[in-house]
């Protein structure tokens, strides 16, 4: 038995304990045994009730508020087991300071940190908080809701509705969020060549609306996600990474972002593979096994959430992993999902992932050839869409690198992927 974050172990009663009191009581009911020393073996106390009564008074004493716990004396061990139940009345302060874990250890929350415990003791989201911008312009918003929704007007009585602006005149956060310019982070696209090294091209939104960074990536998205092949003079769209996992991946990562964070969320595109973060972590009480799982809903921006749903950007809240999953349902390669304290990493792997060094102009030419039938040129670039110069230099890189085949000469050269 090891200690972990939700049990700790403690060989005595010392106030060293009421930090942890003060974390269980804010991120999550834990346990502390006392009498137990930190490899997991019972030692025992000398007086385990009386060492009850002390964790009792130095809990009454030192906590504010005092937080619900259980104590329990296992008296054929001479130990006892402190059961610390996450409470409502966040913060909980340990000599006035707050407490969360990190692993098996306590440490004192920050600033960000803190002011989210304020607000889930209010029983309030960031996004519903007062913003301190009264000039905020909405021409986006309002242009999407009338487009989408067939609405023959837009204003101040929409954005109450909304939760964008106040009964008291006042915008919430959620409406500096979805304005035309706010100052707030935004979103970060990048494309790379070979390695991390190689930066083709670069889309960055910061300061302006959350619909606008969306547009943004769903750009970069069409730009280097996306091609057309022909066959039989039909144009097919070929999807190198499912459009319904990118959308969702994406709008997920801007509504349930830590907007308190002053970090953008970021796409990469790699030769292989897309990977997009959020800043911040999972939503107080949800675990990674129920955030994996789907069907666990707590949006950490429900107003913006909100927004994104009526706008049919997001589905049914609660559902964005089971959908990014459903995503690649048949296919050989499946989504990724990394859990880190300070943000959400989402890889999503190409269909057909091209082997290393492969331009996307030549895995778009490997993909319209044959590994048994022999084509010629023309037929090669008949199907690629590329021109005549263009498809014979990528064919002569390829078979360079020895990744098609060529036999014949003149007229009559055939090729064929390896």
């Amino acid at each position: 038995m090891r200690e972990t974050r939700t049990l700790e172990f403690k060989e005595s009663v010392t106030k060293t304990f009421l930090k942890t009191v003060s974390a269980f009581a804010n991120y999550g009911t834990g346990r502390i045994l006392f009498g137990v020393d930190d490899s997991g073996a019972t030692v025992g106390l000398a007086d385990p009730s009386a060492d009850a009564l002390r964790i009792e008074n130095m809990i009454n004493d030192s906590l504010d508020p005092v937080p619900r716990y259980t104590l329990n004396i296992d008296e054929a061990n001479k130990a006892i087991c402190l059961t610390v139940n996450e409470g409502k009345s966040k913060p909980y302060y340990c000599n006035r300071r707050a407490y969360r874990r990190a692993d098996s250890a306590t440490i004192e929350v920050d600033r960000i940190e803190l002011g989210r415990l304020v607000l889930a003791g209010q029983n309030l989201s960031f996004d519903e908080l007062r913003s301190s911008r009264t000039d905020l312009s909405f021409s986006l918003l309002a242009e999407r809701f009338m487009r989408h929704l067939g609405l023959t007007a837009f204003d101040d009585n929409s954005l109450r509705t909304l939760g964008l602006l106040g009964i008291d005149g006042a915008y919430t956060i959620a409406g500096e969020i979805l304005a035309d310019d706010n100052g707030l982070p935004g979103i970060d696209a990048v494309k790379f060549g070979s390695g991390i090294s190689e930066l083709l091209d670069r889309k960055a939104v910061e300061g302006r609306s959350a619909l606008e960074q969306y547009d943004a990536a769903l750009e970069m998205y069409e730009r280097y996600l996306v091609y057309e092949t022909v066959s039989s003079a039909a144009r097919e769209r070929v999807e190198r990474v499912p459009f319904e996992a990118f959308r969702e991946t994406v709008a997920n990562a801007l509504v349930h972002r830590a907007w308190d964070v002053p970090a953008n969320v970021t796409v990469s595109i790699y030769e292989d593979r897309v990977t997009v973060v959020s800043p911040g972590g999972l939503p107080s009480g949800v675990t990674e096994e129920e955030y994996l799982g789907g069907g666990v809903s707590i949006p950490r921006n429900p107003v913006v959430a909100n927004i994104f749903f009526r706008l049919d950007y997001i589905e049914q809240f609660g559902t964005g992993i089971a959908r990014i999953n459903e995503a690649y349902e048949g296919l050989a390669v499946k989504p990724a999902f990394e859990i880190r304290e300070n943000s959400i990493a989402v890889t999503l792997p190409f269909e057909a992932a091209r082997p290393e060094g492969v331009t996307l102009d030549e895995r778009k030419l490997m993909d319209e050839m044959s590994r048994s039938i022999l084509m010629t040129r023309a037929e090669i670039g008949l199907r690629s869409g590329f021109s005549k110069d263009k498809t014979t230099r990528i064919l002569n890189a390829l078979a360079s690198r020895g990744l098609v085949t060529r036999e014949g000469a003149g007229r009559g050269t055939r090729y064929r992927r390896v």
